[in-house]
């Protein structure tokens, strides 16, 4: 009874549906490729161990019939798992359907589809995350599904920290600040964390709007006008706006227990008090970039949203004025405070974020000028890296800037990420541009972000070889990884089952919440002295461990959701037979 009912609610397909199943044979020598499948006009690649074939076939699903065949290509060792592996090239299969990648002497791929709409029901569970982990509301059967749950951290009675006191609100002051997301495995909201985030998805909205617009996701919100993504941005936004003092403009880190919640507490069995804690540098530019770039995102919308999107654009001006005036407001842990931190030493980066949302938002050419355009460089973002946003912006924007924009230093800054990271891929045994230094906490995150640049690259000048690269990426934390692992719950034949996430681990279901990707390999192991079971590996590509204890590994986080949410779209979007110029099956 409860399958039908979680995917009414969900709006997940059967396969996302089905319980992960577990191959006999080490992952070690399994043939690695992307579990969820392809588009016809995809790029496809596998990865195969190092064994005597030289040639792979393709066959159907549950008959075995051979519909193509092709040559594996040279050994070679990839350093982050230590394996030598050859690859698969099968991009020729282009007819819909269910198959499998055989090569003799090894156990079959795990199943995978080539379908017109290979991934909108993934893009759809990636945003679906976001509701299922709002805070300040229950979640209701008809929406939420078996996954319902009681309201939990209304935030309307927040306590101001002594490190956030001021004049106008002295320390023990009671503010509201409600909504907004939980921010990973825990149950506290951090504006740095949300503005990358935050960001991310309004991106994703900005470059492929009419992918968003036809999308339902069964929200509340949903039916009212605005598109389900906008709506779910929304949320986050709303409890943003209620972070920044309207007294000085300045924003406050973050809203937060003074300690982190058991790992088997639901939402509304939590009862610790709550507090903003200290207004930083880096929350308000943060904070200023996101407000700016929805103001003009949710212009069309502004006759529902009663006047917000100028609001919006007060605010970040509000913001960036506070910035200006407090440079150096560098986050420092109280001493009574325990949850993350997100401390950032070096803001330069989110001077130059904000300074370039603020404009293409307001064609202020003295914002451009603050941008410091020719001595910022572009880097795969990261929440603590926002250099690459800056420009993503830009790019997207440049036919409406004004003459003060630098057109050929715009496209030179894209266009240099994506050759470098390109160049990255060519040269992977894996096929994909994560280099060892890549495994870091969040890894799966920095795949995908890398794939965002690339999708950047290829809008920008059509390089094919680009949205290849991104599909790698994707393909990456979908399954052909060394750990034979789709990173994404719910999603692929193997998934992880224990993520380290509060409602996940205390509401009963053996299954975990779906459409959340998880923080994926990473060397640190940080975790190690909290978890009983030991890592299985210590290399940086197979350093995972699908287990609640591993908050290094396992966590899950809105910030590494997002470019899933980019870039599973925008393959989707972008992907044509034109583009992929696959044109007929190979004989």
């Amino acid at each position: 009874m409860r399958l039908p009912l979680f995917q009414r609610a969900l709006g997940l397909s059967i396969a996302a549906l089905a319980a992960p199943l577990a191959c006999a044979a080490p992952a070690d020598v399994q043939i690695k490729l992307n579990q969820l499948g392809f588009l016809p006009a995809s790029y496809k690649l596998a990865v195969v161990p190092n064994v005597a074939a030289q040639k792979f076939a393709i066959v159907e699903a549950g008959s075995g019939a051979e519909v193509m065949a092709g040559e594996l290509g040279p050994a070679a060792l990839w350093a982050p798992s230590g394996e030598t592996v050859r690859q698969a090239d099968f991009s020729g299969l282009v007819q819909p359907g269910r198959y499998q990648l055989r090569v003799a002497g090894l156990p079959d791929s795990a199943p995978f589809t080539v379908a017109a709409d290979a991934y909108q029901a993934l893009n759809a569970a990636a945003i679906k995350y976001y509701y299922l982990n709002r805070a300040g509301t229950a979640l209701p059967e008809r929406h939420a599904g078996v996954f319902a749950r009681a309201a939990g951290h209304p935030d309307t009675q927040v306590l101001v920290h002594d490190s956030a006191a001021s004049a106008a609100r002295p320390a023990g002051t009671v503010i509201s600040s409600p909504k907004g997301w939980y921010d990973a495995g825990d149950y506290n909201k951090y504006i740095v964390n949300s503005g990358i985030t935050t960001y991310t998805l309004l991106a994703a909205y900005e470059d492929f709007p009419e992918f968003f617009k036809a999308q339902q996701l069964n929200i509340p919100e949903s039916g009212n006008g605005i598109p389900d993504l906008l709506n779910e941005a929304l949320w986050n936004l709303e409890w943003m706006l209620s972070m920044q003092d309207p007294n000085d403009g300045g924003v406050y880190h973050k809203l937060t227990n003074k300690a982190f919640d058991g790992i088997a507490v639901m939402p509304d069995q939590a009862t610790q008090a709550r507090y903003v804690v200290q207004k930083t540098t880096a929350a308000t530019l943060d904070f200023a970039a996101v407000m700016a770039t929805a103001s003009r995102v949710l212009a069309p919308y502004d006759k529902q949203l009663h006047g917000m999107p100028a609001r919006m654009l007060a605010a970040s001006q509000a913001a960036w004025q506070w910035a200006q005036a407090h440079p150096k407001a560098l986050y420092q842990q109280p001493k009574d405070i325990a949850t993350g931190e997100y401390p950032d030493q070096d803001v330069s980066d989110e001077f130059a974020w904000a300074a370039a949302e603020l404009y293409i938002a307001t064609r202020n050419d003295d914002y451009y000028k603050a941008m410091q355009a020719t001595k910022l460089e572009a880097t795969v973002p990261s929440w603590g890296d926002v250099h690459g946003l800056a420009w993503m912006s830009l790019a997207r924007h440049r036919k409406q800037l004004s003459a003060a924009a630098d057109q050929a230093l715009i496209a030179g800054r894209i266009d240099a990420l994506a050759g470098k990271l390109l160049a990255a891929w060519k040269g992977s045994a894996y096929g994909v541009a994560m280099q060892t230094g890549d495994f870091v906490w969040g890894s799966n995150a920095v795949a995908l972000n890398q794939a965002m640049m690339l999708l950047q690259g290829y809008q920008l000048n059509g390089r094919r070889e680009y949205l290849q690269a991104a599909q790698s990426s994707l393909d990456y934390v979908l399954g052909r990884n060394p750990i034979d692992t789709s990173f994404v719950t719910g999603y692929g034949i193997k998934s992880p089952l224990h993520p380290h996430h509060r409602p996940s681990e205390a509401d009963g279901i053996a299954a975990p919440v779906p459409g959340m990707i998880v923080g994926g390999p990473q060397p640190g192991q940080q975790d190690k002295k909290d978890c009983r079971q030991p890592y299985p590996s210590a290399m940086p590509a197979k350093a995972w461990l699908d287990n609640v204890c591993s908050y290094a590994s396992n966590e899950i986080a809105i910030n590494w959701n997002a470019p899933l949410v980019y870039v599973s779209a925008a393959i989707q979007q972008l992907t044509t037979p034109a583009a992929g110029a696959y044109k007929k099956q190979q004989p």
